[in-house]
């Protein structure tokens, strides 16, 4: 099956009236430019409608929001009255709606219960568990220096289009088994896909054809990278299946990577106190990591789930086939406002890795990445600077992340080859 199409849809009947809790409503259109640039506004207007909101994922599309940290645990840990198969929902929503490609149905880890779930999550971490922590390190080390080999003469770079994103995709591709060359298929279509606009279907496609490209190279030749270890797993997946996985964990893993990457940045660079104290080595990288994984998470609005039945929950009639987004956003948001000084900056209590059956997987590899690539780049430039204060910075469109647009720094000038301190 190509992963930029899904099955057949079935004939669409209308869309399910809003609950009667938001009849009187207006959404909150997180589809809108205005999200972006400044979500805390949105945020407020979800979490006065109470623990569940009424919002827009693209126009007419509409879903409920959780915003409370309570709420969210208790949907999270309860797999008997919540699924996570959208294909109920699928057939209510419009073949070429633009979110589509971030929520259609697809056999893997993350759209699936019980049993297939369970099948699919075993190949995953298995499959990740045979990275090992300096094997994965020594590949971060590598794709970084390339690109500071890139941009470091010129004193000057745009550490989103310039470094994050391409990192993410020299890593993943490697990860994977398709050599540096191909790594710019992988960054292109999953940007168009993640945004959710109107080049999301374009993205779904181009991203596809990667995946497939990806899955007949290694079912021609094995090699030492995950593909191949999914292929050959125990559990016996197809081959369709493991497409989706990979369609899946590439997705998953590059692009809220590369947002957590520059977005950290983001807070260290345009924070001199801050920078001095990580570059010093008297405050650890993983502190910025935790920052913004708990305040601006990369992945804003996500863990979709769907009542198997219409039910009451947190004083909201939440009705089947109408998505349920958690907004680790809001609860970060919330969260800073509320606690923010009261929490250690190591505290990883945070939701970014959601919880329950379906909580990331593969954590500790995700952190290993981040944390590596930020301390190799200010290892290589330790005197960047923000060229744009970070108040005017500029957000990529979607509901789904919190990405920058953006990170332009300038630097002393530094080729990998010069004399002088090394990594």
């Amino acid at each position: 099956m190509n992963p930029s199409t899904s099955p057949p849809p079935s004939p669409k009947p209308a869309y399910p009236a809003p609950a009667e809790a938001f009849t009187l409503s207006t959404p909150v259109r997180l589809w809108e430019d205005g999200f972006g640039a400044d979500p805390h506004h949105y945020y407020e207007a979800l979490r006065a409608q109470g623990p569940l909101g009424w919002a827009e994922l693209a126009p007419g599309v509409p879903a409920y929001v959780v915003t409370d940290r309570q709420a969210a645990l208790d949907l999270l840990h309860d797999d008997a009255t919540w699924s996570h198969d959208p294909r109920p929902w699928e057939t209510t929503v419009a073949e070429d709606a633009p979110i589509l490609g971030m929520m259609r149905w697809r056999p893997n880890t993350l759209f699936s219960d019980g049993e297939a779930h369970v099948r699919y999550r075993r190949a995953f971490v298995d499959a990740f568990d045979l990275v090992e922590p300096h094997d994965l390190r020594e590949r971060v080390h590598r794709a970084v220096d390339l690109l500071v080999g890139r941009f470091g003469p010129a004193g000057e770079a745009d550490l989103v289009s310039g470094f994050a994103r391409p990192l993410m995709s020299l890593v993943f591709n490697d990860l994977f088994g398709l050599p540096d060359s191909e790594s710019g298929r992988l960054e292109a279509g999953l940007g168009k896909m993640m945004e959710g606009g109107a080049q999301a279907a374009e993205g779904e496609a181009e991203f596809g054809a990667y995946v497939l490209d990806l899955i007949a190279a290694k079912s021609e030749r094995r090699g030492p990278d995950i593909t191949s270890w999914l292929l050959d797993h125990p559990v016996e997946l197809t081959a369709e299946e493991v497409t989706w996985q990979v369609f899946l964990t590439l997705g998953a893993g590059h692009e809220p990577t590369a947002n957590l990457v520059s977005n950290v940045l983001s807070r260290v660079i345009g924070n001199p106190d801050f920078y001095s104290t990580l570059t010093s080595g008297s405050r650890p990288i993983t502190d910025a990591v935790t920052e913004v994984l708990r305040y601006e998470t990369p992945l804003s609005n996500y863990g979709i789930h769907y009542a198997r039945e219409s039910v009451s929950f947190h004083g909201v009639w939440v009705q089947a086939a109408v998505p349920v987004v958690i907004s680790y956003g809001a609860l970060g948001h919330f969260g800073e406002r509320e606690f923010g000084a009261a929490h250690h900056p190591s505290d990883a209590s945070h939701l970014s890795w959601s919880a329950g059956e379906h909580a990331c997987p593969v954590k500790h590899h995700t952190l290993l990445i981040a944390t590596e690539a930020v301390e190799r780049l200010t290892q290589w430039l330790p005197d960047l600077e923000p060229v744009v204060p970070r108040d005017a910075l500029a957000w990529r469109p979607g509901p789904f992340h919190r990405s920058l647009t953006a990170l332009p720094v300038r630097f002393t000038p530094r080729t990998p080859d010069q004399s002088g301190e090394r990594p």
